[in-house]
């Protein structure tokens, strides 16, 4: 049966043009005395929206403004002692994955509700209750809160650039995999396995596939498919209570090649290369279906369109599985070897 945990699930998602005029009634439902709020955003997302979300504070409570450098632990603690100090009882993250890891990050450690506005399509961390944060020398996902809401403005969020739209296609496609690695680490060591959050999280992957011509398209209408499924691959965490039906072998290795390779792919593209490399060590002939989608919308498929050498994408493959030894996947206890590696990343085409 698996060991007991509780479910916790946003109270409220409301997605569609114009939705970011209804922070007001979400702070209202809230129902906190002495209203102080901390918006979260970044530089460029302050631009894209975080000045809207910040106007519309200071007409009803007490507002404070962070912009967050980068998504360190450090970053995000310097903050959440702000937000102690200052006694602001609601946080909100607008913005990127950056922004909203930071606030959900805050929001733990201060004890109080978080709104999720996110502005880019980019991951399923709008939703779920893990942030991605910088340690000290890894990328790592903790266990933070769940938003309490989740605001997704679509015609603010159709202006993000198309390759942070494609990002969050990739996000989704990954699912293929964790889900697998999940239903094996159950199989083999006797984890717990949720099936309901499994085929949750599959479905918002089959969706991606189903309409990734859309979704490229970067319309509203695509948006508003991207936003939907990632907010269920969100829900399907909160579910679980953990990250497993939406992060595998496949996130290990974009981890590591984030790590090895610092700024030089996208979260989401690095899935997207790292589903493929896992399907093929899975056997499943899936990869093909999913390398030629990918490159016909416009995602790197080889180590040359990320500009990323060849031997960093090998290296990136042999640590994969050290970034979360606790996880078990399809890498085994001690991943692949640099001629395994090699072979694999030929065979899909990612290397030459």
């Amino acid at each position: 049966m698996g060991d007991v945990h509780e479910i916790f699930l946003p109270k409220k998602v409301i997605v569609g043009n114009g939705a970011v005029r209804k922070v007001v009634e979400v702070l209202g439902d809230l129902k906190v005395d002495g209203l102080k709020v901390g918006v979260i955003t970044g530089e460029n997302t302050y631009k894209a929206g975080g000045h809207v979300v910040e106007n519309m504070v200071k007409d009803l409570a007490e507002a404070y403004l962070w912009k967050a450098e980068d998504p360190s632990v450090k970053t995000a603690s310097h903050i959440a002692e702000e937000v102690v100090k200052r006694k602001v009882n609601v946080v909100i993250g607008v913005g990127g994955g950056k922004a909203i890891d930071i606030a959900k990050y805050v929001a733990y450690v201060a004890k109080i509700p978080m709104l999720s506005i996110p502005l880019a399509p980019s991951h399923d961390g709008v939703a779920s209750p893990f942030s991605s944060l910088k340690g000290a020398n890894r990328p790592y996902s903790v266990y933070t809160t769940v938003p309490y809401s989740i605001i997704a403005d679509i015609e603010l969020v159709s202006r993000a650039p198309r390759r942070l739209v494609l990002s969050g296609l990739g996000d989704l496609l990954g699912k293929f995999v964790s889900v697998r690695d999940w239903a094996l680490a159950h199989r083999l060591r006797g984890e717990y396995y949720g099936e309901y959050a499994a085929q949750l999280a599959l479905l918002s992957a089959k969706h991606a596939m189903k309409y990734h011509e859309l979704i490229a398209s970067a319309t509203p209408e695509g948006i508003r498919i991207l936003v939907e499924a990632l907010i269920s691959s969100g829900v399907s965490m909160c579910i679980a209570g953990s990250s497993r039906p939406a992060s595998g072998s496949e996130h290990l290795f974009a981890h590591a090649l984030e790590l090895l390779a610092p700024g030089k792919a996208l979260h989401g593209e690095a899935v997207a290369l790292g589903t493929i490399i896992m399907l093929y060590i899975y056997g499943d002939p899936l990869w093909k279906r999913i390398k030629r989608v990918a490159k016909k919308v416009g995602l790197p498929t080889t180590a040359k369109d990320l500009g990323i050498p060849d031997e960093v994408i090998v290296s990136a493959l042999t640590i994969a599985h050290t970034i979360r030894p606790e996880r078990y996947t399809v890498l085994g206890e001690k991943g692949l070897s640099e001629e395994a590696a090699v072979k694999v990343l030929r065979e899909t085409g990612i290397i030459e």
